[in-house]
């Protein structure tokens, strides 16, 4: 293999093999790969502006039986301090939100036992009826295949019900790595991978927008990582023309901290920074069929964050007034809505407020800045 015919072929937005993929990780020098894929970003994103959005991340619960290795949040059926949100929580956190500028929840939470298809629908319409602005995103694969099985529904007539109880579209959480041998060990009470993929190609069916994540950084391998990545440009592939399926791609580093991957396994978040930006780059250029890739700033910080902005990412994700999971895993990193602009416009780029279909917002005339302790 040669790197500039792969270089070549990247421009045209062909699709690299696994192995193609590989050769340019560890042998392109850091800058062509930047540049390769800021191209790519110039084509696919012209506007040349930094999106971001105002939202907040709510969970639902905190019960869970899938024992994912790498979650301190969840708490076992009965624990002392499990919980379910109750609707006075959602709605005076739901109204700060509004007053922060943002309109969309991102809602998740465990596979609590006791939570199946009537309580979700329920909880969207009560939320909806309250709030009938409010955007909700809401679940992933593993929460729908979770309230399938014990529903007994199919994910298509689970994914129906919940479309029209008020979820406008799903995130792309629990996607870890995409394959089993890496799931067995660190995710084992979750859906396997091709179940993971099977809901979200039957939510692009069904003209739910959806986003795709990949947690890397512990027990995977290179060729798993890209394995991941193919396995989601297939998806995106098959999705029906109508369709906008993956709106954008998330790729986060394991975060460590009081794991049971770290106590027991001895397993450590190594990613370094250059490794975490020719991820982001080859997320570019292995799936040029998703428009949007989003630097995680907040598992890799604003300056590695920034970084990204030259090698292919385009979005900065949101500001994230409250998030429960990575944080409880030691991701310490925060925004306001002027720190996070501030940082895209320090990049040399144009801060874009937009909401979850990436369509772009005007700034609220009044809202509140977060108040957050740094």
């Amino acid at each position: 293999m040669e790197l500039s015919g792969l270089y070549e072929r990247a421009l045209k937005f062909e699709f690299l093999s696994i192995e193609e993929g590989m050769f340019l990780f560890e042998n392109a020098p850091l800058t062509e790969l930047m540049y390769v894929a800021n191209e790519l970003r110039k084509k696919q994103v012209p506007h040349g502006k930094v999106t971001w959005i105002i939202d907040r991340n709510m969970n639902t619960t905190n019960v869970c039986t899938a024992n994912c290795k790498f979650c301190n949040f969840y708490r076992i059926p009965g624990h002392a301090e499990s919980y379910v949100t109750e609707l006075p929580v959602y709605k005076e956190k739901i109204e700060e939100t509004f007053r922060y500028g943002g309109e969309q929840l991102l809602l998740q939470g465990g596979h609590n036992p006791e939570l199946g298809l009537d309580y979700y629908t329920g909880l969207f319409r009560e939320l909806k009826q309250m709030f009938p602005n409010l955007k909700l995103h809401t679940l992933g694969p593993p929460e729908v295949a979770h309230i399938c099985k014990i529903s007994g529904v199919t994910h298509r007539e689970a994914l129906i019900a919940l479309k029209e109880a008020g979820m406008d579209s799903m995130p792309g959480p629990g996607a870890e790595i995409l394959n089993d041998r890496v799931r067995r060990l660190i995710s084992k009470g979750k859906c396997g991978a091709q179940e993971w993929l099977d809901i979200m190609h039957e939510a692009h069916k069904l003209d739910l927008t959806t986003s795709a994540t990949m947690m890397f950084g512990h027990v995977e391998t290179l060729e798993e990582r890209f394995e991941h990545l193919v396995k989601l440009r297939e998806v995106q592939a098959k999705k029906p023309e109508h369709a906008k399926g993956f709106l954008a791609f998330i790729p986060w580093t394991f975060q460590d901290v009081d794991t049971l991957l770290l106590r027991i396994r001895g397993t450590k978040n190594l990613t370094t920074a250059e490794e975490y930006i020719r991820m982001i780059a080859m997320s570019r250029i292995m799936l040029p069929n998703v428009k949007n890739i989003q630097a995680s700033w907040l598992t890799v910080g604003k300056q590695v964050a920034q970084m990204c902005l030259q090698a292919g990412a385009n979005d900065f994700g949101s500001i994230m007034i409250e998030e429960n999971v990575v944080s409880a895993a030691g991701a310490p990193h925060r925004f306001t809505a002027n720190g996070i602009q501030e940082a895209i416009r320090e990049a040399g780029f144009e801060p874009q407020l937009r909401n979850q279909q990436y369509e772009f917002r005007k700034m609220p005339e009044m809202m509140e800045e977060q108040v957050i302790n740094y």
